[in-house]
């Protein structure tokens, strides 16, 4: 007599677990700066970041940039080195060095296997405490960020971006100006205003970051401490602390930028958005942004692209600064559909927050919760977004946090998050394409309207005498 066959049931498959982001050590090194360790098994090439505070806005005026180039050429020489021994150095030991600026002051950043971090701590040293900035080799660095100005005003996205910053930003405030400056301020720039501005440098107030697999490295707090730790620089300027950046009264415009023969009409839009100490959680505009224009089956592209074949895709993203932010949307429409393409943004991006249907914020915010272990699968990533929020005065419990405001967003909170964004100041609208083609923006009754004049691209003669 044979038994019956047993019938197996397939386990109910549960809700995953929400993710959490992994937990540094934190502590702090002799000459005051704070250290973030974490330990990733497996991610064999370490990610160090340094971050040093040496604000933007505390640069001269007409001496924009000096942050940047300061940055980009602390090794192009030192008191020990020439800029080729350093090369071939970090060569031999298969480190990455790169370095540059932002808001808040100077980064460097360093990719290392375990066994060779000793070298790289202390390459990274030599070029913090003993840069020379040699006068051919500044110049040559001059030369590549004039060239870059030139791209970026000669490209659609680059020249849209330049005029957005000049319609929407007070003039004398730093944020209208880019973090790498203008042609004729980097033009202005000479070794002694590079020394000037490399002054400033010190631990104070810095952060360093070490990610990876540490299994290969002997005690690395020990090892940061007797390297980076030991940095000493004979003086160093208070930083300054943060403020909101200054719109202009009147930035609810729309700017018309001729470019002829353009096959395409580049669209940017931006109006005031937050930082991510908004009161309705900074995972309630990561899930909008997926919402509106994060992604191909997002408001925007559901309808200009898909519906109506306008555009290869627009997008919307929130950018915080450490005080406040922008909201901001950008994309290439073909040039015959210039007009239509940009009312049917505005109709899209006018929509009452009680439109947002629950699918949607349940999808978005799926999505921006269920891949956040993928962003943040290597070394470098990890390390990056820590010295994001330490930049941005959190801490690394941010990201879990917000992970969790993602995970339980409601409709209603997404609700009220949406209409304060789309209920305040009106947006500054950038059309960059054939004067044909945006001729009818102009005509369409969208608010005020200028055409924007060509930008400065020709540096002005270095200054003579001292640096200043």
């Amino acid at each position: 007599m044979t038994r019956p066959a047993r019938v197996r049931r397939r386990p109910a498959v549960g809700e995953p677990a929400l993710w959490r982001f992994p937990e540094p050590v934190q502590t702090r090194l002799p000459n005051g700066l704070d250290l973030l360790v974490v330990d990733l098994p497996g991610q064999h090439v370490l990610s160090l970041r340094v971050a040093l505070p040496a604000p933007i806005s505390q640069e001269r005026p007409g001496r924009e940039g000096s942050t940047l180039m300061m940055a980009r050429c602390l090794d192009e020489g030192t008191g020990s080195r020439s800029a080729t021994e350093l090369a071939e150095l970090a060569e031999r030991h298969g480190i990455a060095l790169g370095a540059g600026a932002g808001e808040h002051g100077v980064h460097l950043g360093v990719e290392v296997t375990g066994r060779h971090l000793g070298t790289a701590l202390g390459l990274l040293v030599e070029c913090l405490d003993e840069p020379t900035f040699p006068e051919a080799e500044v110049a040559r660095q001059v030369r590549h960020r004039l060239t870059d100005i030139a791209h970026e005003l000669a490209d659609p996205t680059g020249r849209a971006h330049h005029e957005l910053r000049q319609a929407y930003y007070a003039a004398g405030d730093r944020a209208r100006v880019p973090v790498g400056g203008t042609a004729p301020s980097v033009g202005a720039l000479t070794p002694d205003v590079l020394r000037a501005r490399h002054g400033v440098l010190g631990p104070r107030g810095g952060l360093v970051v070490l990610a990876g697999d540490l299994s290969a490295v002997q005690d690395p707090v020990r090892l940061l401490s007797s390297t980076l730790g030991s940095w000493e620089p004979s003086a160093q300027d208070a930083p300054g602390g943060p403020r909101r950046a200054e719109r202009v009264p009147d930035a609810d415009q729309v700017v018309l930028v001729p470019r002829p023969g353009a096959a395409q009409t580049e669209l940017l839009l931006a109006r005031p958005g937050p930082d991510r100490r908004t009161p309705h959680g900074w995972g309630t505009y990561q899930a909008l942004s997926m919402m509106f224009g994060g992604a191909p089956h997002a408001r925007l592209d559901r309808v200009l692209r898909e519906q109506h074949g306008w555009t290869y895709g627009m997008r919307l993203g929130f950018r915080p600064r450490r005080v406040g932010g922008q909201c901001v949307v950008g994309g290439s429409v073909r040039a015959d559909a210039t007009l239509p393409a940009l009312e049917e943004t505005l109709r899209i991006l006018g929509a009452p927050g009680e439109s947002l249907e629950e699918h949607e914020v349940r999808a978005a915010a799926d999505f921006v919760a269920m891949t956040a272990p993928a962003r943040y699968l290597t070394a470098d990533s990890v390390a990056d977004e820590l010295v994001s929020l330490v930049g941005d005065g959190l801490g690394p419990e941010a990201v879990t946090r917000t992970l969790r405001e993602v995970h339980d967003l409601t409709t209603g909170r997404a609700a009220q998050a949406w209409e304060e964004v789309r209920s305040g100041p009106g947006w500054t609208v950038v059309v960059v394409g054939d004067p044909d083609a945006i001729a009818p923006v102009g005509q369409a009754g969208l608010g005020p309207v200028r055409t924007a004049g060509p930008p400065e691209v020709s540096p002005r003669p270095r200054p003579q005498g001292p640096a200043s």
